[in-house]
């Protein structure tokens, strides 16, 4: 069965708490490299067919109750 992912991100000027609170962890924790984090969600939706149809219904789902559009951006593809 194919599976689409929805990646769900705050928008770029929102400010993100989680990320935020993760990226005041690492050097505590011994990791330098990072220099910042965002906090996003994923979702995986198994489908029958992964056609246009489809594809639309899953925009659609994602713009209206996986992601609020007023602070949130939403990706999606389908994974192999």
């Amino acid at each position: 069965m194919p599976r689409i992912v929805v990646d769900v991100m705050p928008k770029p000027e929102i400010l993100d708490p989680q990320g935020k609170a993760v990226h005041g962890a690492l050097p505590r924790l011994g990791f330098h490299a990072v220099t910042d984090v965002r906090q996003g969600k994923r979702f995986e939706l198994e489908v029958e067919a992964a056609d246009d149809a489809t594809l639309a219904e899953v925009h659609q789902l994602a713009g209206t109750l996986l992601s609020n559009p007023v602070i949130e951006d939403y990706a999606v593809r389908v994974e192999a």
